[in-house]
């Protein structure tokens, strides 16, 4: 059977890198172009296209700038590959694109569909403070994560389990659920049960705005941005602290019934290993944070390194 492997970011290469593994054959890799990263804006690969030179460099490798283009397209077709294998992309598919393999496009989709359609299905389940989230993989069809589920695996969210750890575990458990979809379609195009569209709910890519930390909210909601925000983009606030800075907040824990006075946004305690701020309702504990201009640090270092206890905006 022959595959195409479209991916871009760390959680597809690493499913990449575990097909290959696992002995199934890439008969082309598509990842977007190399994109500026870091302080000099110096073009950069996909973590993608890096696991493609490590693992399966012999054979095609296909970075369009538009995943709609002609000649794109003409090169996809001129592979005869069977199925085309869809892991966090960042591109829309037309459905021209999704008509060329013999047996159609699957997607890994990081929720438990019809839950959570959309970009940031990880950061938008940690946001509402779900108990529960999954994997879906799911046939593709031209319209936002809609096509029918052919396998999907759940896991628990511990209260305090961070995007960037949650994310890890979904790749962990997306692995074993996509071999196992592959080996379905040896035999042919396996049975996937529809959507129900009531149950439907959209992940939207997180805006720049909502990245900002209201202490006016209760607790567990500043506690559920950061931890949807962790390790980026980071969830952040305004402090005075030898002028007006930004403090990126990584690491949290709410302190319920704690029977602290104060009013949203005031500290209550900053000593040792111990900052306290009060939310609307109950105190959010502050464990990992990252000054402006400078590296994530425990939150007993920050303290140490405070000349006077800072002033939450």
């Amino acid at each position: 059977m022959k595959i195409i492997f479209f991916g871009t970011p760390a959680f597809a290469a690493q499913i990449f890198q575990f097909l290959i593994d696992r002995g199934i054959s890439i008969a082309a890799t598509v990842t977007q172009p190399d994109r500026p990263k870091g302080r000099n804006l110096e073009l950069a690969p996909s973590a993608v296209k890096e696991a493609y030179f490590r693992w399966a460099s012999e054979s095609i490798l296909l970075q369009p700038e538009k995943a709609s283009d002609a000649n794109f397209l003409q090169q996809l077709e001129t592979v005869h590959a069977d199925l085309f294998v869809v892991v966090a992309y960042g591109q829309i598919l037309s459905q021209k694109l999704l008509a060329i393999p013999r047996l159609g496009c699957i997607n890994v989709h990081a929720s438990l569909l019809p839950k959570y359609r959309g970009a940031a299905p990880i950061q938008r389940c940690l946001l509402s403070g779900d108990n529960e989230t999954g994997v879906s993989i799911q046939k593709m069809v031209y319209q936002l994560d809609a096509g029918d589920v052919i396998e999907e695996a759940k896991i628990e969210i511990p209260q305090e389990m961070t995007f960037g750890e949650l994310q890890q575990a979904l790749c962990d458990l997306s692995k074993p659920l996509l071999l196992s979809v592959l080996s379905k379609y040896r035999t042919g195009i396996p049975f996937a049960q529809a959507q129900d569209p009531t149950l439907v709910t959209i992940a939207p890519k997180i805006k720049p705005e909502e990245t900002e930390i209201h202490w006016n909210q209760d607790a567990r909601s500043v506690h559920n941005l950061v931890r949807a925000l962790s390790p980026r983009p980071g969830a952040w606030c305004w402090i005075e602290n030898n002028g007006r800075k930004r403090l990126k907040i990584l690491r949290t824990r709410v302190a319920t019934n704690s029977g602290l006075p104060g009013l949203a946004g005031s500290l209550i305690s900053f000593h040792k290993d111990n900052c306290l701020v009060a939310a609307e309702t109950d105190v959010l504990q502050l464990l990992e944070v990252q000054p402006e201009g400078k590296k994530v640090m425990s939150i007993n270092e920050w303290i140490r390194g405070c000349q006077a206890a800072p002033r939450f905006l």
